[in-house]
């Protein structure tokens, strides 16, 4: 009885503070040059997605346009949606140096701001699964697109490097009680039941995201990410200094098993991605 009184007197998250956190914590840092060092992996990424010149597509969680612009080169009629303003910002003045039409709007993956089957396609690399409520998520997906319309989406599973530094992350800062995990848009049996009521002819692949190096070492990485992945700079703001010693010396280890360093250079090895395609119903 005590156990499940207990569990009565949780409270329900509070989204909305959360979703107010995630976007002060993805606004922090500067993930635009971060991002720059995962550029050309993002390009090989979208390309394998065989975008078709013309289609009208939705990036969700765009950041500052990694995907998008290439995907406007490409010859698609591109709109970008992130919650970060300044990353959104960032992207619109890239479009222009580029002489590219895109739409860049400040938003909420949860929330779309687009009329229902708006899209022929919509693509997510490594941004819708941090919303907080992954089920609003599908059902806006499915809202924009038209039937027939195509979703991509390439998402950190749990062993990745980046799944193994969220793990890390929230031993220290510990994310409110409820919340889903991210990495659970890594996990295929997941995915497919998320999906399954208005998407079909689901597919999945295991991949390492590709191209992902760094002229440093596990210990200068750290400084690299705690200065510009939002994240981890909000981490290590939190802590006392005791306790950001142990933060980095637990980050450096991940950073060095995840990782080869050949010629001064560090390779991201273990950068596993589920990659996803489906069709609306």
């Amino acid at each position: 009885m005590a156990t499940t009184d207990a569990l009565e007197q949780t409270p329900a998250p509070d989204f909305a503070a959360i979703k107010a956190k995630q976007k002060a914590t993805w606004e922090d840092g500067d993930y635009a040059s971060f991002a720059k060092f995962m550029e050309a992996g993002a390009i090989e990424i979208l390309n394998g997605w065989a975008i078709a010149k013309h289609q009208r597509l939705l990036d969700v969680g765009c950041g500052a346009g990694q995907t998008a612009i290439p995907a406007a080169k490409n010859g698609a009629m591109v709109t970008g949606i992130d919650v970060a303003e300044n990353l959104i910002a960032h992207a619109r003045r890239r479009a222009r140096e580029a002489g590219l039409d895109i739409r860049f709007d400040v938003g909420d993956a949860e929330a779309l701001p687009y009329a229902d089957g708006s899209f022929d396609a919509a693509i997510s690399l490594i941004g819708a699964m941090f919303a907080p409520r992954p089920e609003r998520v599908v059902s806006e997906f499915a809202r924009v697109l038209k039937p027939g319309g195509k979703l991509y989406m390439a998402n950190w599973t749990a062993a990745s490097m980046p799944g193994q530094m969220f793990k890390c992350v929230s031993r220290f800062v510990p994310p409110p009680p409820g919340l889903t995990p991210p990495v659970l848009w890594g996990d295929e049996a997941t995915v497919r039941a998320r999906l399954s009521n208005d998407f079909t002819d689901l597919r999945f692949t295991r991949r390492m995201y590709p191209h992902w190096r760094y002229a440093l070492d596990a210990a200068e990485l750290v400084n690299l990410f705690r200065a510009q992945f939002g994240p981890v700079k909000k981490a290590f703001d939190k802590l006392d200094p005791e306790q950001q010693q142990e933060l980095r010396r637990s980050l450096e280890r991940i950073y060095a098993d995840t990782g080869e360093i050949t010629n001064g250079v560090l390779t991201i090895t273990q950068g596993e991605l589920l990659e996803i395609e489906a069709t609306r119903r």
